[in-house]
């Protein structure tokens, strides 16, 4: 389940919340006794409640009776010792260090609630770590869902924005803002755990985009078919790539330094927005080649498959996305220039 911060444990902060709230409703007992004994009204029985257990010596409202002052005697009892409570709990929070980490998780929390068109990822073992990794390389926003303490402990140090508790729940992942999230990475350790994260997302957000990470290729359709966009296997990856790297070496130091960004070159994605000089233009009419210094090798527009290298011919259109080989800095000068 997602974390709550008053508790009904015995941590500091859950100590303190009791406390809190016995001290309420020991105002408002002062206030019904001193109505009750001394008959006084609403406003002058809650003032007499207060400054009793404040202790700050202002005067009575009217002398008190003898079963009155018997009250106030308990009432200021009980009030230094709720009082000696809550300041014993605050220091122990302070001491503990659980003061800090609740301000700093109230404003993460603030964080989270602004957040939209983000990544989620879930889990954060090595495949997430990884994940975050290109995240930050592209400097996108995301946020971590995770349940395990030490993981989060890393989370916390590394700075990032994290919802601590079982991704599959709702709470966790309605905290997350999976309604308003672009895309989950799910990468739970457990196959069974991704397919349940993937259901659950999929009908909090039906626009969403998921990804999710299965261990065996049967586990890849049950994915697609509880609503995954994409699958991804990793150990199938990872030997379809030491195969590429014993029988095309070349291939696989192209396709590390334009995945990585070594020598300033990548593989980017932009999309032609609306209004665009570009919709309407072929490729060979469009000059991104001798204007910007790219290639592109694939085109996917709507409701149709990637168009891997792709004619001179190509007509563009709005909402066709881009795939191009270039340095960084012609990249993101395309990138600019298309969002004007």
């Amino acid at each position: 389940m997602y974390k709550v911060y008053c508790t009904n444990d015995f941590s500091p902060i859950g100590k303190l919340c009791v406390a809190t709230l016995a001290m309420l409703l020991l105002v408002v007992s002062g206030m019904i006794g001193f109505m009750f004994l001394e008959g006084m009204k609403p406003l002058d029985s809650l003032y007499m409640s207060v400054i009793t257990l404040s202790t700050v010596g202002f005067g009575e409202v009217s002398p008190l009776h003898p079963g009155g002052k018997i009250f106030a005697i308990g009432l200021i009892i009980f009030g230094v010792l709720i009082a000696g409570s809550i300041i014993t709990f605050v220091g122990q929070m302070v001491l503990e260090g659980q003061f800090t980490e609740l301000v700093v998780r109230r404003k993460m929390e603030n964080k989270l609630r602004k957040l939209t068109n983000h990544f989620i990822i879930a889990g954060f073992g090595r495949v997430g770590r990884q994940v975050a990794r290109e995240f930050i390389k592209k400097k996108a926003q995301f946020v971590i869902l995770e349940s395990d303490e030490g993981s989060v402990n890393r989370i916390i140090s590394d700075g990032h924005l994290f919802v601590h508790g079982d991704a599959t729940d709702e709470e966790v992942l309605a905290a997350a803002g999976i309604e308003r999230a672009r895309t989950l990475v799910s990468t739970l350790p457990q196959e069974a755990q991704n397919v349940y994260l993937t259901l659950t997302a999929r009908d909090m957000n039906p626009n969403l985009c998921i990804i999710a990470r299965a261990d065996l290729e049967e586990g890849e359709k049950k994915l697609v078919r509880a609503g995954a966009n994409h699958v991804v296997i990793p150990h199938v990856l990872g030997g379809f790539r030491m195969a590429m790297a014993a029988l095309q070496p070349n291939v696989v130091d192209f396709m590390q330094i334009t995945s990585v960004g070594d020598e300033g070159l990548l593989v980017e994605e932009l999309v032609i927005p609306e209004g665009s000089a570009l919709v309407g233009q072929s490729l060979v009419e469009s000059n991104l080649k001798p204007e910007y210094g790219v290639t592109i090798i694939g085109i996917k527009q709507q409701g149709q498959k990637m168009n891997v290298n792709p004619e001179q011919a190509t007509l563009l259109g709005a909402g066709d996305i881009l795939v191009l080989v270039g340095h960084t800095e012609h990249l993101e000068r395309l990138g600019d220039d298309l969002r004007k």
